[in-house]
């Protein structure tokens, strides 16, 4: 045989008629794999929002929305950086109950917050009252502000000062 009909029906020790097969087998677990990956993937992107669903319903659309406004505004106590609304944890599913009795009983929303207040103190709500233990709370970024500016303004004006008391030219570097 000549090379050039050897190189027709070959092609890196494979036969022609070989290639189509094997290259059809060869896909299909690319396509799997992709598959198989994309599966978690779309579990951790979807799953967690269908978990923390609170599927609690009030019997009037007024309730409904004082129920979602105070579960939101009220931190888990033991996620401590989620709403009961959003919160997974047990102890939260508790506390949305407690929410829920208490607004079926007729309290209102400052009577629920007065109550997880006792209960939790001022960590419970994520927009925390003003008072005076905690005033440096509400005081520090204001006071930072002003001692920043003062800062600055102390740099500038001396360097300033600096610039203006100096009159003598620059040495000469010696180049042409």
């Amino acid at each position: 045989m000549t090379a050039d009909l050897m190189r027709q029906l070959t092609t890196h020790g494979r036969r022609r008629c070989d290639l189509t097969p094997r290259a059809h087998r060869r896909r299909f677990p690319r396509r799997a794999g992709v598959v198989a990956c994309l599966i978690p993937f779309a579990g951790v992107l979807f799953g967690p929002a269908a978990y923390a669903v609170d599927p609690t319903q009030m019997p009037t659309p007024e309730l409904q929305a004082r129920y979602e406004g105070l579960t939101h505004e009220l931190r888990c106590v033991q996620c401590q950086d989620e709403a009961l609304a959003d919160s997974p944890a047990g102890i939260a599913s508790d506390l949305r109950g407690e929410v829920r009795d208490m607004l079926l009983a007729g309290k209102s929303d400052d009577d629920v917050r007065s109550f997880m207040l006792a209960r939790y103190g001022d960590f419970v709500l994520f927009r925390p009252r003003f008072v005076l233990k905690n005033a440096w709370l509400w005081g520090a970024p204001e006071v930072l502000l002003v001692i920043g500016v003062l800062v600055m303004w102390r740099v500038v004006k001396k360097r300033a000062r600096l610039v203006s008391a100096d009159s003598e030219p620059l040495p000469d570097d010696g180049s042409p």
